[in-house]
């Protein structure tokens, strides 16, 4: 769930996930209110500066705020199997044309979908392989052998690009808080 608040030039967003709580905005005696809020309904512990959120790595500059899912994709490399492999320069052939009628049915689906399900949550923070994994996605059903060797070369291509970062340019005193059962906050800009 996410709950915004705009008055004026003031700006806060509250981000739920399951028992993880963002919150960010520009003006830090209404964080200090929603916090002073959250103290009295909930049992929250400070647990720092934002770091790590949903299998997202944040670190900031005085200029610069990165995200990046690097770890996740170690993991997704680790996971796989196919560690032993030549990086990719591309996630995908131009111009590769695949069909749903092409190819020999996958003995065992589940590795496929599994892959490419958590590719999908990977093109949170890398845009450069999301027509790669939407075109893959659409093979859910049914995969087939052509879709699994792009779904390795994708895999292939992160082993040798796993660290890319989103970067965002840091602007203003905007805030990070997060909380998970417990409070946290840590005085970071946030982007915009």
């Amino acid at each position: 769930s996410v709950f915004t608040k705009a008055k004026g030039s003031s700006f806060t967003t509250i981000l739920i996930y399951v028992d993880y709580i963002l919150l960010t905005g520009n003006n830090l005696q209404e964080i200090e209110r929603i916090k002073r809020f959250l103290l009295k309904c909930f049992r929250i512990k400070d647990l720092g500066e934002l770091k790590y959120f949903l299998g997202i790595e944040f670190s900031r500059s005085k200029k610069v705020i990165s995200m990046s899912q690097r770890k996740y994709a170690i993991e997704i490399l680790q996971d796989s199997g196919i560690l032993g492999a030549k990086p990719e320069k591309f996630p995908m052939e131009q111009n590769l044309k695949l069909a749903s009628t092409d190819g020999i049915i996958l003995n065992d689906p589940t590795k496929y979908r599994r892959l490419v399900g958590r590719l999908i949550y990977l093109t949170v923070t890398r845009p450069d392989i999301v027509n790669s994994v939407r075109t893959l996605s659409q093979f859910m059903h049914e995969p087939k052998k052509p879709h699994w060797d792009v779904v390795v070369r994708i895999v292939n291509y992160i082993k040798g690009t796993p660290g890319q970062d989103i970067f965002t340019k840091a602007l203003g005193n905007d805030q990070f808080v997060t909380l998970r059962n417990k409070l946290v906050f840590h005085d970071i800009h946030s982007p915009t």
